[in-house]
């Protein structure tokens, strides 16, 4: 199909032509490689950018339809770049489109649904988008984590790809780091790049990598602390767990309050994922160092049921198997003033409000659900939900 053609197609014929169109010129890119670009790339800004809004509206929001968006955008840098401005984040639209998606922040106004797989086996945990409302579908694959021992401590190294476990991968996302009690966590992002010292410091480690400590990552730097407190109730009581999350301001659950929002995911390669297969500039943060306080998350106090003599929490319908493992994480208030900084948790930490921002709990053996919304995205989510698979004798 010749750039002529598609033009006058997309000038007479209407929209689920112009969609197929666009697939096929995403198809020819694909086929016959970089040597098509230019002939794609040569389409009017303007209109390239209504064909695009077109695939866009045409697939419904849903995979795997929505492969022909991530598609186009593999057609060449301006049907990439283009298409980035008109896919909303996952803020405004609830879609889950590109990698970059993962680290943005989840609707304000619904939880997305997602699931965890895990594999006792290969002590491996895979995340999928929901793409119905039943527990049972196959889902999509976003994100994939290991577990790895060590003698003071564990990690779960988090990646684009399930079969690709290396920090030094381009599909390293982040990890999440242990306490020997299993009681205390640090959540890692593999591609935040602070502060100008942080680059610095990265790129004199690339440059002699004789030096590098393989304890210490390549661009990972610590965006959220998770802390079990210490039942003292043993068995007979929930967990009480609290999360402070380093890189988003407590004002970002106000109304008008706004959470760091990337735009671009850093050293992608054609290989690194099925979302999409464009190249970025690493991923900076405004709000690395925050100049007001932290938001902190802490899990919503389940209530006693004399009649079950159990704990519970109301899930919808989205947990059906009691578990110490569930829970539900709610914003909490600003400590008082009697309170230690960085200490524990207190009693009963009054809450903001009650709207759930995270919840995790049990389907199956090993099947467990997942849903998030804004201020937090589906990396910093399945984080904390990693975070109690990690057996707490301390804490049970």
């Amino acid at each position: 199909m010749t750039l002529r053609s598609l033009i006058l197609e997309m000038r007479s014929r209407p929209h689920r032509v112009v969609h197929d169109l666009a697939a096929a010129a995403a198809a020819d890119s694909t086929t016959h490689g970089s040597s098509q670009d230019h002939r794609w790339s040569e389409i009017p800004e303007e209109l390239l950018r209504e064909i695009l809004i077109r695939v866009e509206a045409a697939d419904g929001g849903e995979w795997p339809s929505r492969r022909s968006v991530v598609a186009c955008a593999g057609v060449c840098r301006s049907w990439r770049l283009l298409m980035n401005e008109t896919v909303a984040a996952p803020q405004i639209s609830s879609k889950l489109t590109f990698p970059i998606s993962l680290k943005q922040p989840g609707p304000r106004d619904s939880l997305v649904q997602c699931f965890i797989k895990r594999n006792r086996v290969t002590q491996s945990y895979h995340l999928y988008l929901g793409l119905t409302n039943s527990l049972t579908d196959d889902g999509k694959f976003l994100l994939a984590a290991c577990k790895l021992k060590h003698t003071t401590c564990t990690d779960y190294i988090i990646s684009l790809r399930s079969d690709d476990m290396s920090r030094r991968s381009q599909a390293y996302v982040g990890k999440v780091r242990s306490n020997f009690l299993g009681t205390k966590f640090t959540v890692f992002d593999g591609n935040l790049l602070p502060s100008t010292g942080a680059t610095k410091l990265r790129k004199s480690r690339s440059s002699n990598p004789a030096k590098v400590s393989s304890k210490v990552p390549l661009g990972s730097y610590p965006v959220a602390h998770i802390t079990y407190e210490l039942n003292v109730l043993g068995s007979r009581g929930p967990r009480k767990m609290q999360c402070v999350m380093d890189t988003i301001p407590t004002s970002a659950m106000n109304s008008q309050g706004v959470a760091s929002e990337p735009s671009e995911f850093p050293f992608l390669s054609t290989r690194s994922t099925t979302f999409s297969r464009s190249q970025s500039k690493p991923l900076r943060s405004s709000s690395s160092h925050l100049k007001e306080t932290p938001l902190v998350l802490s899990n919503k106090t389940p209530r006693w049921h004399e009649q079950l003599r159990c704990w519970c929490l109301n899930f919808h319908g989205r947990v059906t198997v009691a578990s110490v493992k569930n829970f539900q994480l709610v914003a909490a208030a600003a400590p008082t003033s009697g309170s230690v900084s960085g200490g524990g948790m207190g009693s009963s930490p009054e809450r903001q409000n009650e709207r759930i921002i995270l919840q995790f709990g049990k389907v199956g053996k090993d099947m467990f659900t997942m849903d998030y919304g804004y201020p937090i995205s589906a990396f910093q989510a399945f984080a904390i939900c990693l975070s109690s698979f990690e057996t707490r004798i301390a804490c049970e």
